[in-house]
C-alpha cells in the first residue's frame, strides 16, 4: 500500500510541475518549431487571429486604435471612421512579425527588429535568452525576453486544456517599427566588346 500511495502522490506532483511548466514548454516549443520551419506546428501553438489583433494597434502608432471601438448609436462618425481604420490599417501590416523568422527573433529578444528578419538565424547566430516569467496563473501566464538594451518583448499565453496552451498576444517594445533594410543594387559590369582588330 504503500508503494501505491507513493506513485499516487508522485503522479499528483509531476502533474502538478507539469500544468504549471506548461507555458514555458509552449515558448520553446515555438521557438524550435519556428527554428525548424515548422508552419503546422506553429499553427497548433499560435492563435493568429488573436495575435495579429494584438499587433495591429502596436504597429500603426495610433494610441486610440488600442481603445474599444465607439457605439455607433453614440457615435455614428467615429465608428465609420474605426471601421475604415481597421480595414485600411497604416504601416506595416502584422504578419511581418508572424513568419516563422520573425517569430524565431522575436522569442530571442529581437522586438520590432525581428520584422526584418526573412530567414531564421543561423545556430552561430542565435542568442537563446531565456524567458522570464511576467505573470502566471491558472488560464494565463505572461513571459518576458529581455534584450541587452534592456527592451522586453512579452509573450501572453492561454490555457485551452489541462496541458494546452497558446501563444494570444505579442507585446512588442516601445517604439516605432524600424524601415526595412534594403539589400545594395550592385550595377551590372559594362560588357566590352572586342573589335577583332589586331595591330600591324
Amino acid at each position: 500500500m504503500k508503494v501505491i500511495g507513493r506513485l499516487i502522490l508522485a503522479a499528483v506532483v509531476i502533474a502538478a510541475i507539469s500544468f504549471f511548466a506548461a507555458p514555458g514548454v509552449a515558448f520553446f516549443a515555438i521557438r524550435s518549431a519556428a527554428d525548424a520551419n515548422d508552419a503546422a506546428a506553429l499553427t497548433r501553438l499560435i492563435d493568429y487571429g488573436a495575435v495579429r489583433q494584438s499587433l495591429r494597434p502596436q504597429l500603426t502608432g495610433n494610441p486610440a486604435a488600442q481603445a474599444p471601438a465607439p457605439s455607433f448609436l453614440e457615435d455614428p462618425i467615429g465608428a465609420v471612421r474605426r471601421q475604415f481604420e481597421q480595414a485600411a490599417p497604416l504601416g506595416p501590416t502584422p504578419d511581418v512579425y508572424l513568419t516563422p523568422a520573425a517569430v524565431a527573433a522575436l522569442t530571442r529578444g529581437e522586438g520590432r527588429y525581428a520584422a526584418q528578419r526573412t530567414t531564421p538565424a543561423s545556430e552561430g547566430e542565435r542568442n537563446d535568452l531565456f524567458p522570464e516569467p511576467v505573470f502566471w496563473g491558472v488560464n494565463r501566464a505572461r513571459m518576458a525576453v529581455t534584450d541587452e538594451g534592456g527592451s522586453k518583448t512579452i509573450f501572453t499565453f492561454e490555457r485551452k486544456g489541462p496541458f494546452e496552451w497558446r501563444l494570444v498576444h505579442i507585446g512588442l517594445p516601445e517604439g516605432v517599427a524600424p524601415a526595412p533594410r534594403h539589400q545594395p543594387v550592385v550595377p551590372p559590369i559594362p560588357r566590352v566588346e572586342k573589335s577583332g582588330k589586331t595591330g600591324g
